[in-house]
């Protein structure tokens, strides 16, 4: 359990699912509440560029959460948007997230991981994350790489103690 309690919002990206559907943002809501962390609030968007670009925007201006977590739309059909929306508001790339990701993926199920565009980046003191909307592939991806990331008991380092720094010029 990490001893600073980080603010987390998650967005479901999906066109069809809800609350009431929803396993993969439910995956994370728990993992999140387990972690000693705060869900700050889940939140359900359709499949679209401008949208989620909107709610980016809207969520790095608030000063209530440190992490934002998108599950959905990384992949590679048409709709797939996540990772563009992502990147048109994020001022650095984390590409080790998606590396890392996509090797724990391949470990599971081999070359279908090249399918996977998850992804991760810096929008001025926000952590953002893009993962895939399956429930296995948020599972993955919290208890191998967010969970110790985003606990400031991790060592030799871990992203919670790079938050105060991160606005510096």
């Amino acid at each position: 359990m990490s001893s600073i309690s980080l603010g987390i919002v998650i967005i479901v990206v999906s066109d069809s699912r809800n609350e009431q559907t929803d396993k993969s943002g439910k995956v994370l809501e728990d993992r999140i509440n387990t972690s000693g962390h705060k869900l700050i609030k889940k939140i359900f968007l359709k499949d679209n560029f401008e949208d989620i670009k909107t709610k980016l925007k809207e969520l790095i201006s608030s000063d209530n959460h440190n992490v934002i977590i998108l599950s959905g739309g990384t992949g590679l059909t048409g709709r797939d948007s996540t990772p563009e929306a992502v990147k048109s508001v994020i001022k650095k790339e984390i590409p080790g997230f998606g590396e890392i990701f996509r090797m724990i993926s391949y470990n599971k199920i081999a070359t279908s991981s090249l399918q996977s565009r998850a992804m991760a980046g810096l929008a001025d003191d926000k952590f953002i994350f893009a993962l895939p909307g399956s429930p296995g592939a948020c599972r993955d991806a919290w208890d191998n790489i967010l969970v110790h990331q985003l606990n400031s008991n991790t060592k030799p380092c871990n992203l919670v103690e790079l938050i105060p720094r991160l606005k510096e010029t």
